[in-house]
This record gives C-alpha cells, sequence and structure tokens, in this order.
C-alpha cells in the first residue's frame, strides 16, 4: 500500500486520498436484522482495495447524501464499500495568490531576508484587500503600518525561513514537474472554482468531551479487567470498555463500531486506545513502538481563540512517556508548527529529556492540484510547509548498530509534497516515505491521532474523528 507518486532526491510527491482509500474499508457479507441499529458485520477485503493506485480514485460519486446501512436483498450477499470524500482533497486555488513574480514557475528560488520582508509586506496588503469589504483597506493599512516593526518571534521565523527557503522552493519544483508531467497534477484545475466544503454538524460527535467524562467513570480493577479488545462481529462497544483498554481489529478487513449511536470505520490491521493524556496505562501495557509519529496540540493564539481543541503547554508534551512506550533504537517524528520557540523546545529540551537524538529536519510542502502552493512561500504568518523533527532514542550503542544494518541512515533534509486535506491538522501519512528508514512490519504508534491506518496503533482523545462513515462515501456492489 503506497502513497508515493513520485520520488525524486529532495523527497516525495504523496497521494494522500489515495493512500486512505488503499487501506482496504470494504464490508461484504453484511446480516441486517429488520429494525436493528447497529449492523452486525464481518467483512473481507478483495484484492482491488490493496493495488497501488498512481492516482487518486475517482469513481466516487461526489455529492448527494451519504446513503444509510445497508440492507442485503434475501439470497445475495451485499458488497460495499467506503471511499474517503473527494471534495476534501479539492484545493484548485490557494488560499492566497502569490503575485506572479513570486509564483513557483516565475520565481526566485534564492532571495534575500530584505526581499522575504518586503514580499510579507505585499501579501499582507493583498490578503487584506483582497476580500472587498469597505473597511478591508483601512485594516490593510494597520497591518502593513504594524509590520514595518518585526517583533522577535517574527524575526527568528524570517531568520528560518531564509535558510530553508531555496531547498523548498527547488525540491517543490522539481516534485511539481514531474506530478505535471505524469497527469497527477493539472495546472488547468486552476481555473476551476473551489467547491466549499460542507462538512455535516455532528461529525464533530463529542470524542474529547467523553474522554473528559471518562475520568468520572468508576476505577477498572486491572486484575479482572482485559487489556485488549479484539473486534469481532459486534459492532456496538460500552463506551467504558473501548475508554479502558486497546481496541484491536486484527483481522484483514474492516469494521465497523458504534459508539454513541455514531458509526466509524476502523482498518484492517489497525489498533487504537480513545483516552485523555492522563489515561495512558493501557497504551503503555501494550506493546513498546521502534516507530512515535507525534503530533502535539501546540499552544498558540489562534488555538486559544477558535476553542477548535484542547492545547498542551511544553511542560505536558514534555509529560508523554515516550521513553516508557519505544522499543531500542525507536525512530521518533514530531509535527512542529512554524513557531521558533516550538521548534528549539522540541531540539533543545523535548528530545534531549526523551534522550532522543535529533538526526534532521524535514518539511511537509502543502501545494494546490495545480500544483502550486497553497499560501505564498514568503507569506509572513502562515506558511505553506510544516516542519517534521526526527530523531533516534539513544541506548545500547551495541543494539543500535545491529539493529541499523539494513536500513538507510535518516537524509538530514527532505520534503514530503502533498494537497493537503481541507479537514483540519489531518496530516499525510508517513508510511511509505519512512518505509526505506525502518526495518519491514516494525511496530508504529501515532500519538496525539484523529485517525487510524493500517499497521498502526494510534492513541488520541479525538482519535476515531476522521473515521466516522459522513466522511466517507459508501458504495454498494451486490454479488
Amino acid at each position: 500500500m503506497m502513497s508515493v507518486v513520485h520520488r525524486l532526491t529532495a523527497g516525495w510527491l504523496v497521494d494522500h486520498l489515495s493512500f486512505i482509500n488503499q487501506c482496504g474499508y470494504e464490508i461484504c457479507d453484511s446480516v441486517a436484522y429488520p429494525g436493528s441499529v447497529t449492523l452486525n458485520t464481518s467483512v473481507t477485503s478483495t484484492g482491488d482495495c490493496h493495488a497501488t493506485s498512481t492516482f487518486p480514485a475517482t469513481s466516487s460519486p461526489r455529492d448527494g447524501p451519504i446513503p444509510g446501512p445497508v440492507i442485503e436483498t434475501e439470497g445475495k450477499t451485499a458488497k460495499t464499500r467506503y471511499l474517503f470524500r473527494e471534495e476534501f482533497f479539492d484545493i484548485s486555488k490557494p488560499h492566497i495568490a502569490a503575485a506572479p513574480e513570486e509564483q513557483l514557475w516565475q520565481g526566485c528560488p534564492e532571495a534575500s531576508l530584505t526581499e522575504i520582508k518586503a514580499n510579507s509586506n505585499r501579501e499582507e496588503h493583498r490578503e487584506g484587500t483582497k476580500s472587498g469589504v469597505g473597511d478591508s483597506v483601512a485594516s490593510a493599512r494597520k497591518k502593513r503600518k504594524r509590520k514595518c516593526v518585526f517583533n522577535q518571534g517574527e524575526l527568528d521565523a524570517l531568520e528560518y525561513h531564509s535558510k530553508v527557503r531555496k531547498l523548498i522552493w527547488e525540491g517543490t519544483l522539481h516534485l511539481v514537474q514531474e506530478g505535471l508531467k505524469s497527469g497527477f497534477l493539472h495546472r488547468t484545475t486552476a481555473e476551476l472554482s473551489c467547491r466549499k466544503n460542507v462538512v455535516p454538524g455532528h461529525i464533530g460527535c463529542g470524542l474529547a468531551e467523553l474522554c473528559e467524562m471518562a475520568k468520572q467513570f468508576p476505577a477498572v480493577n486491572e486484575s479482572d479487567h482485559q487489556a485488549v479488545r479484539v473486534l469481532d462481529d459486534e459492532t456496538s462497544i460500552p463506551e467504558q470498555d473501548l475508554l479502558s483498554c486497546v481496541t484491536e481489529n486484527s483481522s484483514n478487513c474492516a469494521k465497523i463500531v458504534v459508539l454513541m449511536g455514531q458509526k466509524y470505520l476502523v482498518p484492517p490491521k489497525s489498533s487504537f486506545l480513545l483516552s485523555d493524556i492522563s489515561c495512558l496505562q493501557a497504551l503503555l501495557n501494550y506493546k513498546k513502538y521502534d516507530v512515535i509519529v507525534i503530533d502535539p496540540p501546540w499552544e498558540n493564539k489562534s488555538v486559544k481563540r477558535s476553542n477548535r481543541y484542547s492545547h498542551l503547554s511544553s511542560w505536558q508534551i514534555k509529560q508523554i512517556p515516550v521513553p516508557a512506550l519505544a522499543a531500542p533504537n525507536c525512530l521518533v517524528v514530531t509535527w512542529v508548527t512554524n513557531r521558533q520557540k516550538h521548534l528549539r523546545f522540541v531540539k533543545d529540551e523535548l528530545y534531549p529529556h526523551w534522550s532522543v537524538k535529533t538526526l534532521a529536519e524535514w518539511h511537509w510542502v502543502k501545494i494546490t492540484r495545480a500544483g502550486e502552493f497553497v499560501l505564498p512561500l514568503d507569506s509572513l504568518h502562515k506558511k505553506p510547509y510544516e516542519v517534521l523533527v526526527l530523531g533516534r532514542v539513544q541506548g545500547d550503542v551495541k543494539e543500535a548498530l545491529r539493529k541499523s544494518e539494513d536500513v538507510l541512515p535518516i537524509p538530514e533534509h527532505k520534503l514530503i509534497v502533498s494537497i493537503p486535506c481541507s479537514l483540519h491538522s489531518h496530516k499525510p501519512p508517513l508510511t511509505a516515505v519512512l518505509a526505506e528508514f525502518i526495518k519491514p512490519d516494525v511496530e508504529c504508534l501515532e500519538l496525539f491521532a484523529r485517525n487510524l491506518q493500517p499497521g498502526w496503533t494510534s492513541w488520541g482523545n479525538e482519535v476515531l474523528k476522521f473515521q466516522h462513515t459522513d466522511y466517507f462515501t459508501l458504495l454498494q456492489n451486490e454479488n
């Protein structure tokens, strides 16, 4: 199962949508009981869901209501397949258009700090005036006035950006050119109108609130409680069971779980723990991991304003028991926002605290379907890229050498270029890009996950969020 469309020295062009749709979200042999609310499912995945596809699936109906439960007709087997809704990757135009001379095709990969500052000011002005609202010119003027003096955080960000800018520009250009040549990207799509994605309101579904409530549940006696719940054909799981142990789908097929009346898809060979950071014991008792990917809810002004999800302070992030979860020589990958304060914290404080040695900084670059940056590269307050810091848990030197014999060393810099999902914080999959740097069939863990993937254990207080069936289109083929 691969998400890589093109691989060059600079990095990878990744197809996130295709990756999701290759996860094996196929359900068949459904047994429907008259009047029942939940489905009792046993599921098989056919070969075609695992076939490597270069381009995103295009067979899903793009509009219209999501079908309800499939009821099989007598004497026939209903086979259903779920595809992730394409419109969540329908990024046709940049969020803010770059001026022609700053676009990927025309611009210069080299730029001085002075030029980047000037570009940032022009971009601030364009963003302030693009809406055509009466007071926008005044607000843009205010912004421009403020931007004449850069605060320390902005100066640090500019200095960092000036160091990585050329690598990002040139690497992205090469990968985009490959994508245009192969037809994966289409420059003409920039002219298409960008549809507004309407997400049904109930998808929020209160997972984080449920985890908060779980603290009030009576304590479970560990001696008479199962540490792992393996999903069988029963789909409705009591909330307390789901929140107190790791749930595992060890089969080769997808399953549906029903939680608080909402349906969530669990891909094959995946496991998860839905819990708050204060309830990690079940995860600590489960396995040791060779790869740990962390996407912390970093504290920042916009998160505080929006109340979109709870954020953690640097002190709280340090409390995550990564050393207890990590196997010897574990590869640790942390997603970092573009605030230099957070990047410095990971490299100078967090990794040393966990005995992790920093090895590399990679960048995830977000592009449109036409291959443009989603934001101008020199935008001051938001960038079209995010940082990943890679490191290894330091331990016994002999053990480390033995384990790294037949895997490549981690390169200092790589790009992961992809069309981003419009759903907040739905990160691109790292399975395929990390494959050459880790042994096959290793144990992988994602912390603060909001979705599941085959071969991985996922943890978070919203770990099932993007597995909700309303994010998928249901196809039905009767045999």
